[in-house]
């Protein structure tokens, strides 16, 4: 069984630390079967200000509720979290981990030995993917970096271990 733990290090202001294997609840996940088929729509800093704009005043309004009672404010679709293929945008992780000045590369580090070395732009547009069919990657995961434009979906990076930034 693979480590599933993935450490971002190097030149960075903060070291953080990935844990692929609670993605399945986060808001952010990508359903892998649909995205690189579908058209992208940016999604603009408008639209989420507007919707934040309205959760904030809902909640002076009616108060905020912790957890949510409300039936619409939380549906998880299971069958399709036990069946689906996700993945996660690589750029949120390490704009959070506050890249120094001057570092240009990030280098993916694999238990196999290889280091896959991409631009920092490049590589802030991958997409690290964490299930296949409802599974956790677990032999030769916990990730697979899967290019922006899907054209190594069928021959991805395996075996990620740790991501540093120089």
């Amino acid at each position: 069984m693979t480590e599933t733990i993935i450490p971002i290090k190097g030149a960075v202001k903060f070291e953080l630390t990935l844990d692929p294997t609670v993605w399945i609840f986060d808001d952010r996940k990508l359903d892998l079967n649909t995205y690189f088929v579908s058209e992208k729509v940016e999604e603009n800093n408008e639209k989420y200000l507007r919707e934040m704009g309205a959760h904030w005043s809902r909640e002076i309004m009616e108060g905020a509720v912790f957890p949510p009672t409300l039936k619409t404010e939380r549906k998880f679709d299971r069958k399709g979290m036990m069946t689906g293929t996700f993945g996660m945008e690589i750029k949120p992780f390490l704009k959070n981990a506050e890249i120094a000045d001057g570092a240009n590369e990030v280098v993916f580090e694999c238990t196999t030995g290889e280091e896959f070395a991409f631009p920092l732009q490049q590589a802030e547009s991958f997409i690290l993917k964490f299930s296949q069919d409802g599974k956790p990657l677990l032999v030769d995961g916990p990730v697979h970096v899967l290019f922006a434009d899907g054209s190594n979906v069928e021959n991805p990076i395996k075996n990620v271990r740790a991501i540093r930034i120089q």
